[in-house]
């Protein structure tokens, strides 16, 4: 009963759902459209993460690296650099859901900055989830749809995340070095055999993404060791974005067969440089998520559709899945008015996207 209650409140799917109902009077879905195994590799990677929360993976670091933080620069520091990493791995929606209550916690404590602090975590959650064909979903979906080779994934990351880089290091200067306490951390251990399996598991749904192995047997195996360590587990699985990519693959196969639509579409996909400048624009209305399935279903610019997507996720509170969950997390946690920190939030955002945005038009010209 309480995985139906988490599904049926989930906002995104709701619409979602409500779009794929009125886009069952304008045409019928062609199954064909509809990507299984991306559907797979997202139920075992969400399975996954809800194991390693299980096993308190995140928790662990978060705590031992911020302990030994001896101003407020190099704590940030730390909490940017575990955000990149965490997100490359748990995704970018575990990550802030773990860090940023974490460091406002601890801002509270000792009177810190949080608006920017905050933003930053989030950006290097989205970061870093872009580093990983598994970090995020719209990367599953991508590899999946264009069978996309873990060499020219990687090709393609790469200079994302170094650019990526390169602009929180900038950001970071921002954050004066004020003197903290050592920050305390709770005794959490890691076990040692559960974590080494659940890798196991993991890299088998990688291989899932990377078409080594059918996407079935990961997610099969993810639900099964899941059920073996807590059967409580599988009752916090995100449920809900599986079935709100099940409900965009549905509402992008309505919207391939209106001749008008088609035509809008496929006349902003003419260069790379278009794919790439209509992926950021349309994330900042309707999330990079969905953004991506739909253009990818008109274009074969692939590394293009990658790079926007992913620096589409910076900008406004709607450009990314992670963005709402960290205006969220802040209204649940921080000190300040959520509408000061929405207003810092999204012009921090802005400022990141242009400079991202220019560094990615360099990349697609001069790297890729």
């Amino acid at each position: 009963m309480t995985v139906i209650k988490n599904i049926a409140k989930d906002r995104v799917l709701q619409i979602t759902a409500a779009l794929v109902v009125l886009s069952l009077f304008v045409a019928k879905p062609r199954l064909a459209d509809i990507s299984f195994s991306t559907l797979w590799s997202i139920l075992g990677m969400m399975t996954v993460i809800q194991i390693f929360e299980y096993l308190h993976i995140l928790d662990y670091f978060a705590y031992r690296l911020t302990s030994i933080a001896a101003d407020s620069r190099q704590l940030l520091v730390m909490f940017v650099g575990l955000a990149l990493v965490a997100g490359m791995v748990l995704t970018n929606d575990v990550t802030v859901i773990t860090l940023v209550p974490l460091y406002l916690q601890i801002a509270k404590k000792y009177n810190l900055r949080e608006i920017l602090p905050v933003t930053l975590i989030g950006m290097a959650a989205n970061f870093g989830s872009a580093f990983t064909p598994f970090g995020n979903t719209h990367n599953i979906y991508l590899m999946s749809h264009y069978t996309i080779t873990a060499g020219q994934f990687f090709g393609w990351s790469t200079p994302l995340l170094i650019a990526s880089i390169i602009l929180l290091a900038g950001f970071v200067l921002f954050i004066p070095k004020q003197p903290l306490p050592t920050v305390e951390f709770q005794d959490i251990h890691i076990q040692t055999r559960p974590t080494v399996i659940t890798c196991i598991v993991a890299l088998l749904i990688f291989a899932g993404v990377f078409k080594f192995i059918p996407s079935y047997v990961g997610a099969i195996a993810a639900i099964l060791l899941a059920s073996v360590y807590n059967r409580e587990i599988m009752k916090n699985v995100d449920y809900a974005i599986v079935l709100t990519f099940a409900g965009f693959f549905v509402i992008v196969s309505v919207l391939q067969q209106i001749p008008w639509v088609v035509n809008l579409i496929s006349s902003l996909m003419s260069s790379a440089h278009s794919v790439f400048l209509t992926s950021i624009l349309s994330s900042q209305l309707i999330s990079n998520v969905p953004s991506t399935v739909l253009i990818g279903k008109f274009t074969n610019y692939a590394a293009a559709l990658f790079l926007g997507s992913n620096i589409g996720g910076l900008g406004t509170v709607v450009g990314s899945m992670c963005n709402l969950l960290v205006y969220k997390e802040y209204t649940d946690w921080g000190n300040h008015h959520p509408g000061k920190f929405f207003l810092g939030f999204f012009a921090f955002n802005i400022i990141g996207l242009l400079v991202l945005g220019v560094m990615g038009w360099l990349i697609l010209d001069f790297v890729y």
